[in-house]
């Protein structure tokens, strides 16, 4: 495991460890200059997009709970039912996992065009519906973001799913359908119980992962309209790419890994519980 372990604390702790540093000094480029304790951290806290994006951050958590939670279970639930061509819907569904991020943003911000050429607006053209604003829409922006991201990311998290219900045992389904259990309470009272605990892991691996959303809002609305969906990641990126302030983006990317810290350990504490 020695090999391992440096190339882990090569790529993970030394960047961390500088990037806490960097966020207490004022820099040119990368370069520390002069000490300043926290007042880069209050900087960040002052700048005015900084609450737009932190509030951002958990609508996404919001929306991510509600569709990209339940569609993959859904999904695995629906393809472990299925008896023929079972393998060739796992590669189905698991096709849009492997296009890159940045494509599946420009793919999706042709179907989310507004005016007539979006592909969207052609398809309710056909049926006499007037093109509608998608991403212009406040309301609907961030919903419409965590649609793209669960088309993309789903397939593979269904797939761990099924994984874990090819583990139940058959003769506990074979008993509820005997005793006349429709395929929903089958579902209901086996299936869920048995998959809770994976459940739980990648429910706190979603949070993880929707805390560092960056290609959607950037490609598809550049986190507008008026930062209704600027995500914390792209506030980093901004700070860095954008304005060149690496000190700011540091101390705003350490206040993210303290966030996320928090509420991995508040989550295992309620899930402990509820478990004794």
């Amino acid at each position: 495991m020695f090999p391992t372990l440096i190339l882990f604390a090569f790529f993970v702790w030394v960047p961390l460890i500088g990037s806490v540093r960097l966020s207490l000094y004022n820099a040119q480029g990368i370069r520390l200059q002069e000490f300043v304790g926290f007042e880069n951290y209050i900087r960040v806290f002052k700048h005015p997009d900084f609450l737009a994006a932190f509030r951002n951050t958990f609508v996404y958590i919001f929306w991510s709970l509600i569709l990209g939670f339940w569609v993959p279970i859904i999904m695995a639930a629906l393809i472990s039912e299925v008896a023929n061509f079972k393998n060739a819907f796992r590669v189905g569904v698991y096709f849009p996992n492997i296009i890159p991020g940045l494509a599946t943003s420009l793919i999706w911000g042709f179907f989310f065009r507004p005016g007539p050429t979006g592909v969207l607006n052609i398809l309710l053209g056909k049926i006499g519906i007037n093109p509608l604003v998608w991403l212009t829409n406040p309301r609907l922006t961030i919903p419409l973001i965590v649609l793209t991201m669960t088309w993309k990311s789903a397939g593979s998290t269904a797939l761990i799913y099924m994984a874990g219900m090819s583990n139940i045992s058959s003769d506990l389904y074979e008993a509820a359908t005997i005793d006349g259990a429709t395929p929903f309470k089958r579902f209901l009272h086996i299936t869920m119980p048995s998959i809770l605990s994976l459940g739980k892991t990648l429910l706190i691996l979603q949070i993880i992962a929707v805390f560092q959303i960056l290609y959607e809002p950037l490609i598809l609305t550049n986190g507008g309209p008026n930062n209704a969906s600027i995500s914390i990641m792209q506030l980093v990126y901004n700070y860095a790419f954008r304005d060149f302030k690496y000190p700011m983006a540091a101390s705003l990317s350490v206040l993210i890994c303290i966030v996320l810290v928090i509420l991995t350990v508040v989550y295992f504490r309620i899930t402990k519980t509820s478990n004794d």
